[in-house]
Parts: C-alpha cells; sequence; structure tokens
C-alpha cells in the first residue's frame, strides 16, 4: 500500500523535492539550485532544461533519501514559481527560448502601452490584477513578437505554453498532458477568475492565440501519470498550485480572515477571503487560491519581489557571506542597523508600490557603517515590506490582522521574526514544519487519492514551532518606520521609462 507522497517544489533558485508521511513530516528530501540568466539589466531569465533536469534529479534523490520505492508512492503534487514563463514546440517538447522569469522587467514597455491605451482596469476587472510585467501574459506576447512565426506555429497548435507547472506536468506524463490548474491560470493576465475561463478579449488583446494555452483543472485531482521511464513505475500527478497559493494551503488557512507570509525569493502574503473575489483599493492582488471540486477560494495577496534574494545578492553580488545561511551570523555582529535603509527594489517595487521603474537604495550610510549593519538591514528590509503589505490589507479587509503565520527559508531566522513581530506590533507564529509550500501540494495530491480524507485532518497536523511577541515600543517602531518609508520614496521611479 503507498505509504508516501512526493511533492515538486520547484522555485525561483533552486528545485525541491520532499517525501512526505501521512503524519506531514518530511521522510526525504533534495534540493538543487540552478543558474540564474541576466541579459540586460532588469531582465531575468532560466532555462528551461535546467529546470526539468534539477527537479527530476531531486525527484529522484528525495526517492532515495527517504528508503522509498516509487510504487509506495501514492501521489506526487507540484507547486512552482508561478509567472515564468515558457513556450516549447508540442512535436519535441524542446523549448523554442529561455523561460521570462516573474522577476523580469522585460516587458515594461508592453504594460506601459496597454496603460496608455486605457485598458488597465478592463485587465483588473477580470484577472484581479495590476498591468505589470511581474505577470505572464505580456511576457507571453514579448516571446511571441519576438520570434519570427512563432505566432502562426501557435495558432497551428504546433507551439505550447505554460507556467512552470504546465511545463512539467508535460515533461511527466511523456507529453500527454497539457493542463495547469487555476491558481497558476490567475497570475497571467489571461484568465477571468470570476468565469474561470481564457478571456478571449484579453487574448485578442495581447494577441495570444488560444490554441496554445493548458486546460484548466482544479487543483485537486488526477492531472495524469507520470511515464514509467521516468521513476522505473507510473505515479499519479494529483495536485498543482502555484507556490504561495500552496503555502497557504499547507499552513491550513482555510478559514476565511486566515494569513500567512512566505518568506523566499520575494515576500508573498496571502489572506483567505473565501468564495467572494475581494477587489482590492490599496495595491493587493485578487488571486485564485485553489480550486476543489468545483469550489474556489480566493485571497487577497501582497507580493513583493525581492527578499532573500537580496541575501543571495550579499552572497554572489558583493561576497560579504559564503552562503546564505551566513546573514544571520554576519548580521547579529551589529546590534542594530546602525540608521541605514536597504530598499531591495532591484527588479522594481511589487506590492503595494507597483513601481517597475524603481530601484534598490541603501540610505544613511555612516563612515561607520559595516558590512554587519548592511546584512542586518537586509534582513529588516523583509520585515518592512511585509509591514507595507500587511497595512494595505488590513485598508482592504476591513480588519485589523491579530497574529502572522511565517514559513519559507528565511523564516528559520529568529532575527528576522522577532522584528517583523516588533514592526508589526503583532504575533508571528512559525509553524514545525517550514516547508509549507511543498507540504501545499502534497496535501492537495493526497486529498485527491485518499491519503488525507479530509482538510479537517490537515488543520489538525499543524503545529506550532515557536511564537514570536512584539518587545519595541510604540516610540521606537515609529522612529523605525518613518525612515523606511523615507528610504522607499528615495527608490521611487529611478529608471527613465524611455531608456
Amino acid at each position: 500500500m503507498a505509504h508516501v507522497i512526493l511533492a515538486l517544489d520547484q522555485g525561483t533558485t533552486s528545485s525541491r523535492s520532499i517525501v512526505f508521511r501521512h503524519s506531514s513530516r518530511p521522510a526525504g528530501m533534495a534540493q538543487r539550485e540552478f543558474p540564474q540568466i541576466f541579459p540586460s539589466p532588469g531582465h531575468v531569465e532560466h532555462d528551461p532544461e535546467d529546470i526539468w533536469s534539477t527537479q527530476l534529479a531531486t525527484a529522484r534523490a528525495a526517492l532515495r533519501s527517504a528508503g522509498t520505492r516509487p510504487r509506495d508512492v501514492a501521489a506526487i503534487g507540484i507547486t512552482n514559481q508561478r509567472e515564468t514563463i515558457v513556450v516549447w514546440e508540442k512535436a519535441t517538447g524542446h523549448p523554442v527560448a529561455n523561460a521570462i522569469v516573474w522577476q523580469s522587467r522585460i516587458s515594461s514597455s508592453i504594460c506601459d502601452r496597454l496603460k496608455a491605451d486605457g485598458l488597465e482596469q478592463t485587465f483588473r476587472d477580470k484577472t484581479g490584477l495590476v498591468l505589470d510585467p511581474y505577470f505572464s501574459g505580456t511576457k507571453l506576447k514579448y516571446l511571441l513578437d519576438r520570434h519570427r512565426g512563432l505566432r502562426r506555429r501557435a495558432a497551428r497548435g504546433e507551439i505550447l505554453a505554460g507556467t512552470i507547472d504546465t511545463f512539467l506536468l508535460w515533461r511527466l506524463t511523456g507529453g500527454r498532458v497539457h493542463a495547469t490548474d487555476p491558481s497558476n491560470a490567475s497570475r497571467t493576465l489571461l484568465f477571468d477568475i470570476h468565469r474561470q475561463e481564457w478571456d478571449d478579449d484579453l487574448l485578442a488583446t495581447l494577441d495570444v492565440p488560444r490554441e496554445m494555452l493548458p486546460e484548466v483543472r482544479d487543483s485537486s485531482g488526477v492531472f495524469g501519470e507520470t511515464d514509467r521511464k521516468l521513476f522505473g513505475a507510473s505515479i499519479p500527478v494529483a495536485g498543482i498550485a502555484g507556490d504561495q497559493q500552496a503555502a497557504t494551503f499547507g499552513q491550513a488557512c482555510f478559514r476565511k480572515g486566515m494569513v500567512k507570509n512566505t518568506y523566499g525569493t520575494g515576500c508573498f502574503m496571502l489572506m483567505n477571503t473565501g468564495s467572494q473575489a475581494v477587489a482590492s483599493k490599496n495595491g493587493l492582488l485578487t488571486t485564485i487560491g485553489w480550486r476543489i471540486g468545483g469550489r474556489t477560494t480566493y485571497c487577497l495577496e501582497g507580493s513583493v519581489f525581492v527578499a532573500g534574494a537580496a541575501v543571495q545578492w550579499l552572497r554572489d553580488g558583493l561576497g560579504l557571506i559564503a552562503k546564505s545561511g551566513d546573514v544571520e551570523r554576519l548580521a547579529g555582529r551589529a546590534s542594530d542597523a546602525g540608521g541605514i535603509y536597504f530598499v531591495p527594489a532591484l527588479v522594481g517595487l511589487g506590492a503595494p508600490h507597483w513601481d517597475p521603474y524603481a530601484r534598490g537604495v541603501i540610505v544613511g550610510i555612516e563612515r561607520g557603517t559595516t558590512a554587519a549593519h548592511l546584512a542586518r538591514a537586509t534582513v529588516e528590509s523583509m520585515a518592512f515590506q511585509t509591514l507595507d503589505v500587511v497595512e494595505a490589507m488590513e485598508r482592504d479587509a476591513g480588519v485589523k490582522l491579530r497574529a502572522l503565520r511565517v514559513d519559507g527559508g528565511a523564516a528559520v531566522n529568529d532575527d528576522l521574526l522577532q522584528f517583523q513581530a516588533d514592526v508589526l506590533g503583532k504575533t508571528v507564529a512559525r509553524p514545525t514544519v517550514n516547508e509549507t509550500t511543498a507540504l501545499g501540494a502534497a496535501y492537495l495530491a493526497g486529498l485527491a487519492t485518499g491519503f488525507w480524507k479530509n482538510r479537517r485532518e490537515v488543520t489538525d497536523h499543524w503545529a506550532l514551532d515557536r511564537e514570536f511577541s512584539p518587545a519595541m515600543t510604540p516610540r521606537a517602531r515609529a522612529t523605525r518606520v518613518s525612515g523606511w518609508r523615507k528610504a522607499v520614496e528615495r527608490s521611487r521611479s529611478w529608471v527613465d521609462p524611455q531608456t
């Protein structure tokens, strides 16, 4: 009898795979980083073959680590970096270009033209999104415009497109299944989140042939089976969700009003708004959390583009640390940030500002500023950006947040979570199982195959690791937040849109 679930967690800088027991505890894990490609300032790409090879390798390694045979796996769940888009040939499965990553600003000019044509509200009303190069639709238009003849081939059904989940599903099933789920579809600027279908008007506006897009299915359900050659046995692929929606599911945020924040490459906060798609008036996104049994759960989301990626910049760009985990030790050499603020708008600002022309700034530097101060300011920037999103979310929802559930790679940093509680003035709760993104994908797959009975059983598996309570005085908090706000203003509109 199958006794584990395999979760594939395809992220922005690495691919991970985790084997989960019925207790929701990991039994085996593997992770591999892959190269980031920066063709020009503000533009980010990935080689889809790197994504596929690392994801497949970690899946096999995780199964070995758990001592698990393929026939012991009840199902596979997929979670993924969301807005990154891949285009490939249907006949061969080969990508026609590098994937354009969600962080990329390459389609900024396309967004500007759409705004100038007065179409921003149309996109907002149908998709719940803002017109920003963050999302997949304008990236796809860029690729179709750039490669001669590609659009005609796509209209003939020869070229396929999809977010990373779709690409992985295609490869896993040997090219038999071209599908996605509503959480990923809702991030493309092409999907009407109210009617739950690809929108003909939006497709026409961006000149994207419907023929190249995947079928949209429930987030929890059997999509297909893996090609037997991959693992030595066919395994059902039974759950798909974008990484932040999967983390929300993994945090068991099933009740309306529950909120989680993930500290990963970026920071992403989602609030469950139930069956209602709440339109934001404060710079947030309205998105689909998941769809199960034909019933849709919506969320409000605040998306911060650079969080853990700023730590990677300290490592790779400045050489201040050897590995990302060293940032906590370096920051610990300073009792505070020494009056400096780092706004990591390295690829523009996301929620609630939505400024693709912002760029990173470090302000308040003095003669005594050290690498330790910069490291601490980098960590603190995650908390400050989260504060901006919390305040916008509270205004949209009309309620005050009492506690914040957190997860992601940086959530292991106790100093970060304590500072987060301090600047929010709210309790921050970290679960025992921090890998909630992969766990959410596992839950979706496990619920579809009867591995877990229902969401009540999933809720019972959530356990608290540690709670952080605010300790900063209101006056100190106000001073720090005021400095952050001034720093953000200095980062705004830094790049000339004409260049």
